[in-house]
């Protein structure tokens, strides 16, 4: 299939008995891609002749969809986070179809393994905020061993920012002072991901160290 051919005919499960190759086209038209067009804003979308909020809801649960679908093979309670590259896979899927910038909390036992996926925060594109003490209060309720913490880049380069560093900089001088073991901070994008502390030697190697491009 085409990519409008793909649309049309997922539009057609929520605007039957009409044809919806020229609404398929007019949504590629307006957003640009097929990306675009299930990465649009709600209001955005039913602003376009013939979407109505019941399609905008299909289009807009897409997303969540691959999500959910691509990411349920890192569920296992048994999987061991000991390197980046566990990690940095993990998280890029956690990801798929986020457009604003969220922060993420991986809680993990002694042995590297997940307890809890948190989100932290959810903010603009460009920014999002991370209160230590909201970080605290989640891991002493879980009896943590080590914590991770990873924001994305939505449609950015996998590259800490000035702000990126200096926040990362306040959580290595408060954490480790108040019992809080936090092993690393992601950056994750569509393009790859990149941990910000590359001087961590608690479960990393060199070689794991590294920028990940997929």
């Amino acid at each position: 299939f085409e990519k409008h051919n793909l649309l049309e005919l997922l539009l057609f499960y929520s605007i039957p008995r009409q044809d919806t190759n020229e609404i398929a086209h007019d949504l590629l038209d307006k957003f640009g891609s097929l990306k675009g067009v299930f990465d649009a804003d709600f209001n955005e979308l039913i602003k376009v002749k013939g979407i109505k909020e019941n399609s905008a809801t299909l289009i807009k649960l897409i997303p969540q969809l691959a999500q959910a679908y691509i990411s349920e093979d890192c569920d296992d309670e048994e999987m061991i986070f000991d390197h980046a590259d566990k990690i940095g896979s993990f998280l890029t899927k956690k990801y798929i179809g986020e457009t604003k910038e969220v922060v993420y909390l991986m809680i993990l036992d002694n042995k590297f393994r997940l307890i809890k996926l948190v989100k932290l925060a959810e903010g603009s594109v460009n920014s999002s905020r991370i209160e230590p003490r909201n970080v605290a209060e989640i891991v002493f309720a879980y009896n943590a061993s080590s914590i991770i913490i990873a924001h994305n880049h939505p449609n950015g380069l996998p590259f800490p920012s000035q702000e990126d560093i200096e926040t990362t900089s306040i959580f290595t001088t408060i954490f480790p002072s108040i019992g809080i073991n936090l092993l690393e901070h992601f950056i994750i994008t569509e393009k790859g991901y990149c941990p910000i502390m590359h001087d961590s030697k608690l479960f990393f190697t060199d070689d794991e160290l590294r920028l990940k491009y997929y």
